[in-house]
């Protein structure tokens, strides 16, 4: 059995790699990385959770909509986990309105007066505790968002946040892209989870692969070594 918590809301992570496992190049550049087919895959996915988290370093980069424009549906809740509130005004999830559906997870490295100047856009700013590298600390995020009547999060990236929800036991699901791309150098999608020994590796169960253009997808739920 995976390590779950009954007090906090199903967790999916959901992102797209190559086929050498990186989310972007060295640069930065990640769109696109999937096929169309691919991207209306996220967007299905995006309106089947209640919440859809982001970093910020994510937010900053890609000045991402995180809607579900590609497909029938509602919005999720926007939640970007923002430590010191580095997200700008003018990003796409508080411009022309849609600050009133985003919520900003920050810690208390956030300024007072920037989280008055984003509440008053219309965005909840909820300062939470920090882990032990200064960030957010994720399960009390999704402690909060638990009890505010969010179910499930979708989770789409950056890096930091995959590798830190993994590394907590806080993913659930995994649902992942394989793009028939090589960059070789690059952003690796996952990064060090401490694990030293193959039989401590985290794995995939009740897998499917199904092909979306030339991509294929994995889903299936995560198991953690020792959980039982």
């Amino acid at each position: 059995m995976n390590d779950v918590s009954s007090e906090r809301p199903r967790v999916t992570l959901s992102y797209a790699q190559t086929l050498d496992g990186r989310l972007a190049t060295v640069t930065g550049s990640s769109q696109w990385i999937s096929s169309e087919d691919s991207l209306q895959l996220a967007h299905r996915l995006r309106s089947e959770h209640d919440a859809i988290l982001v970093g910020v370093g994510t937010v900053c980069r890609d000045d991402p909509r995180l809607t579900v424009r590609l497909v029938e549906g509602e919005d999720p809740l926007r939640v970007v986990a923002d430590s010191a509130l580095r997200t700008p005004p003018a990003a796409a999830v508080l411009s022309g309105g849609a600050a009133r559906g985003t919520l900003l997870a920050v810690t208390r490295r956030a300024p007072e007066e920037r989280c008055r100047e984003l509440r008053q856009l219309g965005a909840k700013v909820l300062r939470l505790p920090e882990d032990g590298a200064g960030r957010v600390d994720l399960r009390a995020l999704l402690v909060a968002l638990g009890e505010r009547g969010v179910g499930s999060v979708m989770v789409e990236g950056g890096a930091t946040l995959i590798t830190a929800l993994l590394r907590e036991r806080l993913v659930d699901r995994a649902v992942v892209c394989i793009a028939p791309k090589i960059l070789g150098r690059g952003i690796a999608a996952v990064g060090d989870l401490g694990i030293r020994e193959l039989d401590r590796s985290l794995r995939l169960t009740g897998v499917s692969v199904e092909r979306y253009g030339v991509d294929l997808v994995l889903d299936g739920r995560v198991e953690y070594p020792g959980a039982g």
